[in-house]
């Protein structure tokens, strides 16, 4: 059942763009009703209100499909669920915003929407190339991953927990009627200069990514550190991956190295194995090779983790 949710979820998800199954969308509406909940704990950095924030959706996931039980319903439900936490709309604009000013060889505007990618996901400095790797597995690999051992209630919080990360530079809950937004005015006014074609969608979709979220200021570093031991294993698989569907000779001392380093980031030990597995010519001031390269690496090892989930369901090894 999980291979057929599978299955559907990632043929659907891109078709589907209208914002009604984005998981922004959903976010946005849940942080603003929590914001406003008069019987939630209130006092400025409460653990047990970011707690609740974080595992209240989990557990109403988790309990409708106990009730429902195994059956269609069941397939339904998990299969709405992976559509909305599947992908990211922002990611996939940037990207395409990105080639389209490379491919005019508009180097300025395509660095500024690398930059504001990097600020948008709150990612350390990064190519355009390693920042797509991290954000295919973030959105699609983590998500698969969750869903087979953890099922949809476990994709919940892994899609709940990455951003309450990535925006944690915005308001307080506590911070009544104040939503910040994802873009930084020096670079908006830029890309307004050199992409007049696409302000107005530029607009919209900043428009789409205001949230009201937890200011989790001493509590930042503990979500850094869930998620790093949650990305842990996974990471370590999916590179495993990138070195099975690329040249496994050159990324096999990069991978043994990384896999008994506890301390190395999980993203630099992703994107350390993916360059190592791919050959990247780079002819100078070609900016698309690089990022268009690794996106096919990426591609293929989608590929081969749901082509391993389906050989596990087979031998009934996962349901």
């Amino acid at each position: 059942m999980s291979l057929l949710s599978l299955l559907i979820a990632l043929a659907a998800e891109k078709s589907l763009s209208s914002a009604f199954w984005r998981f922004d969308y959903y976010y946005q509406k849940y942080a603003s009703l929590f914001q406003h909940n008069a019987t939630l704990p209130t006092d400025k950095g409460s653990t047990l209100r970011y707690t609740i924030f974080l595992l209240l959706p989990v557990a109403l996931i988790y309990g409708i499909l106990a009730l429902v039980g195994d059956g269609l319903l069941h397939l339904i439900i998990s299969t709405l669920v992976l559509i909305v936490c599947f992908g990211c709309f922002t990611t996939r604009h940037s990207y395409k915003q990105y080639l389209h000013a490379a491919f005019r060889g508009d180097e300025t505007t395509s660095e500024l929407f690398h930059q504001q990618l990097l600020q948008d996901k709150n990612l350390p400095p990064m190519s355009f190339g390693q920042a797509l790797i991290w954000l295919n597995y973030r959105y699609y690999i983590a998500i698969m991953l969750f869903f087979v051992f953890f099922g949809a209630a476990g994709v919940v919080f892994y899609r709940l927990l990455t951003t309450v990360i990535e925006q944690q530079n915005g308001c307080s809950l506590d911070k009544k009627g104040n939503i910040p937004s994802n873009d930084n005015p020096d670079i908006t006014q830029q890309q307004s200069q050199h992409e007049e074609n696409t302000t107005n969608e530029g607009d919209s979709l900043n428009k789409e990514n205001k949230y009201s979220i937890p200011n989790v200021s001493s509590g930042c570093k503990n979500y850094h550190d869930i998620l790093f031991y949650l990305d842990w294993l996974p990471v370590r698989i999916t590179s495993f991956g990138y070195m099975f569907v690329g040249h496994f000779s050159k990324a096999l001392p990069m991978w043994l190295e990384s896999f008994f380093d506890a301390k190395k980031p999980t993203h630099k030990i992703l994107t350390d194995v993916a360059q190592k597995s791919e050959d990247i010519m780079v002819d100078k001031g070609d900016c698309t090779a690089e990022p268009c390269l690794l996106v096919r690496l990426s591609k293929r090892n989608v590929l081969l983790v749901l082509a391993s989930i389906a050989i596990l369901t087979l031998f009934d090894a996962i349901r």
